[in-house]
């Protein structure tokens, strides 16, 4: 009888991962709050079911950042996912966003499903900005003959010189910025500028 019990514990405690209808991925629960290095599944899409995979990577992966901000992702379960061109930990972001000379950090920190892009600027590390969000099934594309797709939301930093690239085509051409922005990313889509002055955040005007 007890052995009967043991084993009727285990069956319950079996991690197990749905689709709902509309492509929504449902955990269990009593392992939702332990995120995967890489989750596989399906997603609905046309009546189809496609394959996906994310791979993730945690915060102790990046040993540059601030034991500060590390501590406050870490308390929100971040983890950091990777492009699928990944080849390399990224999507932590250590620029001059704030203001030129400044140093301080953006990251994609996926937690409980969702995707948020957080800066954190060094005059107040504490207190994190959200500049966009995202269900991380809906920033899935295809990229390989095998159809598993795979995650497309990257950012990196976008020195002066490099904004005033991306706004050659324009016509007048703007002045270059004094300080960095940040690049935002879906992959061999699109990039958007996210630039900050005069106390908030705006998007650069670009010839793409």
């Amino acid at each position: 009888m007890k052995r009967a019990i043991q084993i009727a514990m285990m069956v319950v405690l079996l991690p197990w991962t749905a689709v709902r209808a509309g492509g929504q991925v449902v955990q269990n629960p009593l392992t939702a709050q332990a995120p995967q290095l890489a989750e596989s599944g399906h997603i609905s899409a046309n009546g189809n079911a496609v394959p996906y995979l994310i791979r993730r990577l945690p915060v102790s992966s990046f040993p540059g950042l601030p034991g500060s901000i590390a501590l406050l992702l870490n308390q929100r379960g971040c983890m950091i996912p990777q492009t699928y061109e990944a080849h390399r930990p990224e999507n932590v972001v250590h620029a001059s966003l704030e203001r030129a000379g400044s140093s301080d950090w953006a990251v994609l920190c996926s937690a409980h499903g969702t995707v948020v892009l957080l800066v954190f600027f060094s005059s107040a590390p504490g207190d994190p900005q959200e500049l966009a969000s995202a269900p991380e099934t809906e920033r899935l594309q295809p990229h390989d003959p095998t159809g598993v797709l795979g995650f497309n939301w990257g950012i990196d930093p976008a020195t002066p010189a490099q904004v005033h690239e991306a706004q050659a085509g324009m016509d007048p051409r703007p002045s270059p910025v004094d300080h960095d922005a940040l690049a935002d990313s879906v992959l061999e889509r699109h990039t958007v500028y996210h630039f900050y002055q005069k106390n908030a955040w705006i998007l650069l005007d670009t010839s793409e």
